[in-house]
Order: C-alpha cells, then structure tokens, then sequence
C-alpha cells in the first residue's frame, strides 16, 4: 500500500502564491514519476506539471514560467510552488506517483484564486 497526502491548498487573491506538498508513505521501494494534475468543475482532469528521474520536469503550457515543480527523494515528498495564481488556476489539484508498485494518487487540495 502507498498513500499520498497533500497540503497547502487554499484561497488565494490572483497574483499570489501558493506552495503545495504532497507526501508519499506505505510500501514504496522507488518512485520514478512524481506529478501534479488539477480538475477544475466541468473540465476533465489534467497534468500540471511531473518530474521524472533523470529528466527534466515537464509543464503544461498554461502553468510554464509560473509553477515549478520539485522533489526531495530522502523525503518522498514533492513539492508544487505556484506564483502568478490565476482564477483559471482554481481547482482541485491532485499529486500523484509512479512507483514500481503501480501510479497513486492523493485525495487532493483545493486551490482557489479569487480576482
């Protein structure tokens, strides 16, 4: 079993900034992708933003140059710091992971940016 937790969700004014934390614990003998996905009311889960070993993160073209994923392996912890929030940015934004057991998810965070 692997569970995820995030933290750091809120209500924030656009323009701001917001960090979030997601947490990985249980039975993990590696993870090879870490990411963030976002769904916002009436829109389809999508991918925010990964970071896979030995490559680059990768974005989504909306969240470039604003959000910046990162990860602290001794921790199983990634991290998702968010500035330039937009009201377009608010949903509900889930963690997820690729391990060798399979892809998990967290439970989400809200993320609500006011104008």
């Amino acid at each position: 079993q692997v569970q995820l937790v995030e933290s750091g969700g809120g209500l924030v004014q656009a323009g701001g900034s917001l960090r979030l934390s997601c947490a990985a614990s249980g039975n993990i003998i590696r993870i090879n992708t870490m990411g963030w996905h976002r769904q916002a009311p009436g829109k389809q889960r999508e991918l925010v933003a990964a970071i896979t070993t030995g490559y680059r993160p990768n974005y989504a073209d909306s969240v470039r140059g604003r959000f910046t994923i990162s990860r602290d392996n001794g921790k199983n912890t990634w991290y998702l710091q968010m500035t330039s929030l937009k009201p377009e940015d608010t949903a509900i934004y889930y963690c997820n992971a690729d391990t060798t057991l399979g892809v998990h998810w967290g439970q989400g965070t809200q993320v609500t940016v006011s104008s």
